[in-house]
C-alpha cells in the first residue's frame, strides 16, 4: 500500500473509506478519520465483517468503536474542590520559562507526599486541571484516601526525555521541580508519578531512571509506547530524534527496573496502544489496573482517575 494513498475496503457491501495511510504493521492509523458509509447499524448486525475489524484483520477498529459508541461518556465533574497554586520559573534544563501547578486537598496538612503528573502530547502543566484531576484529588481525600500533592508541569513536546536540542524535561523534574517542592515543605524523598498517553510513557521512563528508592508508585494510563522507531516516526515524527534516541529510551527493555515499584498500567480496549499496554503489563510483577472499555481520550482518563488516585494515595501513605 503506497503512503498517502486513500484506500477502500468493502465489507459485505458496505464501503469503509479511510483517509490517509497505515504504518507498516497496520496496527496504527496515521490519520484516524473515517467515513463509514451508509447503515453502520446494519454493518454491525452482519457480524462477520465487523468481526474481521474487531480482530484487526481489517483496519479501523478504533474509529469503528468510536462510531459505535464504545468509547464511553465523560463522567460528571466531582463537586469537591482542591487548593490550586500556579507559578512560573526559569528552567535551565529546558532552556525556557515553565509553569507548575500544585493541587492539594482542602485543608491538608503540610509535609504531604508528592505525585508528579506528566501530561500527554500537546498538553501542559494546566492539563491536570483540564482533566479535573484537582477535583478528583479533593474527592479522593474526602473519601478517605491518604492525601498528597498533585503537581503538573510543562513538559513540552520532548516526550519526557532528554533531546538533542538540549531540552530535558526529565532533568527539570529531578533537578529543579523536586527541590522547589521540598523547599515549600512537601515530601520529595519518595514520590509518585502519574501520566497519560505521552505522559504514561514518561511515567514509566522516570520510574526506571529513579528506581524504587525514589519512586513509591507509578500510574501509566494509556502509555504511548511504540513497537519500533519506524512505528514512532510514522505516528509522531517528533517523539524521538532518531533511531538511537528511541533505543536509548525504549521503556520495554528496562521493565525489570520497575518490578519492585507498585505500578498501575491501564488502557482502553479501543485504544491504538492496547497491545503495547498488554506487553508492558506482562513484563511487570502483578501490576494494578488492566484493560477497560474506552478509547484514547479524556473521557476514558477521567473514568480511571478515582481508582488511580486511590492507588497512589495508598502506596505513598
Amino acid at each position: 500500500m503506497n503512503g498517502g494513498a486513500a484506500w477502500l475496503v468493502v465489507v459485505l457491501g458496505w464501503p469503509i473509506v479511510g483517509l490517509g495511510w497505515l504504518n507498516r504493521g497496520g496496527s496504527l492509523i496515521k490519520r484516524r478519520g473515517f467515513l463509514v458509509a451508509g447503515g453502520l447499524g446494519v454493518l454491525a448486525a452482519t457480524g462477520s465483517g465487523v468481526g474481521l475489524v474487531e480482530a484487526q484483520v481489517l483496519p479501523g477498529k478504533v474509529p469503528l468503536d468510536r462510531a459505535l459508541g464504545r468509547c464511553g461518556d465523560t463522567p460528571p465533574m466531582p463537586a469537591e474542590h482542591a487548593d490550586v497554586r500556579e507559578e512560573t520559573f526559569r528552567s535551565q534544563a529546558r532552556g525556557r520559562d515553565v509553569r507548575m501547578v500544585v493541587a492539594t486537598p482542602p485543608g491538608a496538612a503540610a509535609w504531604l507526599p508528592v505525585v508528579i503528573a506528566l501530561h500527554g502530547w500537546g498538553g501542559d502543566a494546566r492539563s491536570v486541571l483540564g482533566q479535573a484531576l484537582d477535583r478528583y484529588l479533593a474527592q479522593a481525600a474526602a473519601r478517605g484516601v491518604p492525601p498528597f500533592a498533585l503537581v503538573g508541569i510543562d513538559g513540552g513536546s520532548a516526550y519526557w526525555h532528554p533531546r538533542a536540542s538540549g531540552d530535558d524535561p526529565q532533568r527539570m523534574i529531578t533537578d529543579e521541580v523536586l527541590p522547589r517542592l521540598r523547599r515549600r515543605g512537601l515530601r520529595t524523598e519518595r514520590i509518585g508519578v502519574l501520566g497519560w498517553s505521552m505522559g504514561g510513557y514518561g511515567a514509566l521512563l522516570l520510574g526506571q531512571a529513579l528506581g524504587p528508592s525514589r519512586v513509591g508508585a507509578i500510574v501509566a494510563s494509556s502509555p504511548a509506547v511504540f513497537s519500533s522507531y519506524d512505528d514512532a516516526r510514522a505516528t509522531n515524527a517528533r517523539a524521538f530524534d532518531d533511531a538511537g534516541d528511541f533505543t536509548r529510551h525504549d521503556v520495554r527493555k528496562a521493565l525489570g527496573r520497575l518490578r519492585s515499584i507498585p505500578a498501575w498500567v491501564d488502557c482502553g480496549r479501543s485504544d491504538p496502544f492496547t497491545e503495547a499496554a498488554k506487553r508492558i503489563r506482562a513484563g511487570l510483577d502483578a501490576p494494578a489496573g488492566g484493560l477497560f472499555g474506552g478509547c484514547h481520550d479524556g473521557a476514558y482518563w477521567r473514568r480511571r482517575a478515582p481508582a488511580q488516585l486511590a492507588f497512589l494515595g495508598r502506596n505513598l501513605a
